[in-house]
Parts: structure tokens; C-alpha cells; sequence
């Protein structure tokens, strides 16, 4: 990345506009986002925004960047607790729905097959997982394929849903119901079978 800000309001306005690109290019994906706009929003000028970031591409994996940073700092993953940290991310996703928006613009414009992340960002998981499944409290089966589902059934309500879009507007019981479905179906398909 060019030229990360070394002073606490080069912090400030760094901070600015990953915020205001964040929800610029969860709306309207990489080739729909404007810089224009997320200056303005921002309060910066494109300078800065290139000096930082080097150009709209790199903006956009800044912001993807730290999209998973927030969503990993909060959600702690336990691989003894898939059904729980599953019912994390359906809350994370209701708080800070923009990671599961940008992703789905990775899939459309930039990877429509294949993964859309580097492994190392799911390297711990993946290998907690198997770990588990070595001990014998998780089924067996590729890990990566086990983290796939867990996340999928997570994300059953998530704004890429192809049949309900839940928000924090929603009837908290309606949370609620999901959340005792989702840790349910989790800890069914994830437990170690006979």
C-alpha cells in the first residue's frame, strides 16, 4: 500500500475514508463507486485519497481489508463452538452488513468462481478445525468444506440471501428465532458422527 499515514490526523482522515468507501462501494461495487463521492463524504481531497490508498483498486482491497479485520476482532473463532460463533457472524452481519455486501462484489466483478479471499485470512480456522476433527469432536470431512457450510448457514439471512434480507430493523423475536434455528442446524451438521 503507498503511503500509510504516520500522524494521528493523517489516522483521522485515513479512517474517513475507508468508512465513506466502505459503504460507497458496498452500494455500488468497484466500477459503480465514484471517488468523487467518497471525498465528499469523506471531507479529503483526491490527493490524499491516492496518496494513501495509490489508486480505486486499492482502495477497495484497503477497505476489504479492513472490513475482515473488524469483522475477526469480533468474532473470536472457537472450532468447540461453531454453532455459537455461527450465531456471531448472523449478528455481525445485521450490525456491519457491508463485508458480506463488498464480497458478493468480488464474486460479480472481480472473481465469479473459486475462492474470493486468500486462504491465509481463514489459514487459523481452517487448521482449528482440523485439529478438532483429528481429536474427534467435529465430523470429518475437508475443513475447508465444513467452514464453507457453517458460513453459508450463517449467512442464510445476510444481505447476499436469495430469499430474505434480514436488518436490525427486524422483529427482535424473528432474531431471536433464527438464532436458535441457526445454532441448532450448526451444531447438528457440524457434530462428529458414530
Amino acid at each position: 500500500m503507498p503511503g500509510l499515514p504516520s500522524t494521528q490526523r493523517g489516522a483521522a482522515t485515513s479512517r474517513r475514508i475507508l468508512d465513506a468507501a466502505a459503504e460507497e462501494f458496498a452500494r455500488h461495487g468497484i466500477a459503480g463507486a465514484r471517488i468523487e463521492r467518497i471525498i465528499s463524504t469523506a471531507r479529503t481531497n483526491k490527493a490524499q485519497v491516492y496518496g494513501y490508498f495509490g489508486n480505486k483498486e486499492g482502495l477497495f482491497d484497503a477497505v476489504v481489508a479492513d472490513c475482515v479485520d473488524q469483522s475477526t476482532a469480533a468474532l473470536p473463532f472457537d472450532a468447540d463452538d461453531l454453532p455459537g460463533w455461527a450465531v456471531r457472524l448472523y449478528d455481525e452481519n445485521l450490525h456491519r452488513p457491508n463485508l458480506v455486501r463488498l464480497i458478493a462484489w468480488i464474486q460479480l466483478e472481480r472473481r465469479p468462481a473459486g475462492r474470493w479471499f486468500d486462504s491465509s485470512q481463514h489459514e487459523h480456522k481452517i487448521a482449528a478445525i482440523a485439529q478438532a476433527q483429528a481429536a474427534g469432536r467435529l465430523r470429518p470431512g475437508d475443513p475447508f468444506d465444513l467452514l464453507t457450510l457453517v458460513i453459508a448457514m450463517a449467512n442464510a439471512w445476510s444481505p447476499t440471501s436469495s430469499v430474505y434480507t434480514a436488518t436490525e430493523a427486524d422483529d427482535p423475536a424473528e432474531h431471536e428465532r433464527r438464532r436458535t434455528l441457526l445454532h441448532d442446524f450448526v451444531a447438528r451438521a457440524v457434530t462428529s458422527t458414530p
